[in-house]
């Protein structure tokens, strides 16, 4: 049996904020080619995640919140914001869910952010995500002014 407990979650969430790129994620499925990924993914605020969509092969892409507020975000083909959510346990949002083949970020707005996340497998590192062409690459210097600039798009500050 799988369980997680607070603190297997605050455990998780510390050791993201010593990472470089202020996120860890902790899987729980034993093999990549599993046909379901299961993960908690721990992430701080300005951790960037390029947006990206998932197809060829097609997946679903679903968030739960478990501590802290993470900003959802899907974009159309050029880079426009069609829908977010904030996703926080005590706002009563919480799962997103993402269709395959959508344009996706997610922020934490929170320190200690962490969401048990689920994803169609099998993992390929090749072909998991098709990155965004509109958006910074990871590492890029533009990632924390496109960050705030989504923010300021939807009038939402990081806490």
């Amino acid at each position: 049996m799988i369980t997680v407990d607070r603190n297997f979650v605050n455990a998780i969430s510390a050791k993201a904020k010593n990472t470089s790129r202020k996120r860890l994620n902790h899987n729980f499925h034993k093999k990549y080619n599993d046909t379901l990924q299961r993960m908690l993914n721990a992430v701080e605020p300005y951790s960037y995640i390029q947006p990206h969509k998932h197809e060829d092969p097609d997946k679903r892409e679903i968030f739960f919140i478990l501590k802290g507020s993470i900003l959802v975000i899907e974009f159309d083909d050029s880079g426009n914001i069609t829908d977010h959510v904030i996703l926080k346990a005590e706002s009563g949002n919480l799962v997103a869910e993402i269709a395959e083949r959508t344009w996706h970020s997610i922020i934490a707005l929170e320190k200690g952010s962490v969401v048990y996340e689920f994803k169609d497998g099998p993992y390929s590192p090749i072909d998991d995500k098709n990155f965004a062409p509109w958006a910074p690459k990871e590492g890029d210097n533009a990632c924390n002014e496109y960050i705030d600039s989504i923010l300021n798009k939807l009038n939402l500050q990081m806490h």
